[in-house]
């Protein structure tokens, strides 16, 4: 995308949903980083480092994915937490508006993904050099053009949602990479939401979950 311009939500500044000496729970905004970039600096991560100089990464969102992401406030909280993540003792759970209507309700879409390099950072589907991907998905609201979905990723693949909704034939309204022009056209900004988060925290080992509704 050579054309592409960084202009980063500015207000809020960034958006909390829950602290405490070992945790931050962010809302994040879509078309922020959720961390440095190669040429971009700013991202949720440096902008909220600069109150909390300990703050720790423990997963990602993509840039224009927005809702639930954890960061750590110190190393053992990090390490504890990236442990969960890598293990999948975690719960995420996402909400989409996709392009179209399924022909069923509910489905798991398992396909194998890997980087297309010539056009990275997109992915495509691979069954030869793929890496194992699932996700879980179901209708929760039929619309005129689109659907609300839940959609829950067994595992965590760059672009997973993105590829396995438009391998159904209902790509994510407004996805700038995979989506139709049809698709495309209906939103600016991709509808993907990072909806609920559950971990067990890393100090009480007591299990926390939150929820952060989608802006679409």
């Amino acid at each position: 995308m050579p054309d592409f311009v960084y202009r980063p939500p500015m207000s809020p500044y960034f958006s909390i949903v829950y602290k405490d000496d070992a945790v931050i729970v962010f809302n994040k905004a879509s078309g922020l980083l959720s961390v440095p970039g190669r040429i971009e600096k700013d991202s949720l991560w440096q902008r909220a480092q600069r109150v909390w100089p300990e703050l720790k990464v423990v997963h990602r969102l993509d840039m224009a994915t927005s809702g639930l992401i954890v960061m750590a406030l110190g190393k053992p909280a990090q390490s504890h937490l990236s442990r969960q993540f890598q293990q999948r003792r975690t719960a995420k759970t996402y909400y989409a508006e996709i392009y179209g209507h399924p022909q069923q309700p509910q489905g798991e879409v398992e396909l194998p993904l890997r980087c297309d390099w010539p056009n990275r950072p997109k992915q495509m589907v691979d069954f030869e050099l793929g890496k194992h991907a699932l996700t879980k998905w179901k209708v929760l609201e039929t619309r005129p053009h689109s659907s609300l979905v839940e959609l829950q990723p067994i595992t965590g693949r760059t672009h997973q949602l993105r590829v396995h909704m438009q391998q159904i034939g209902c790509p994510i309204v407004g996805d700038g990479f995979y989506a139709t022009a049809a698709a495309k056209a209906l939103s600016e900004r991709l509808h993907l939401h990072a909806a609920k988060l559950g971990f067990y925290h890393p100090q009480t080992e007591q299990w926390m979950e939150f929820s952060c509704p989608p802006p679409f």
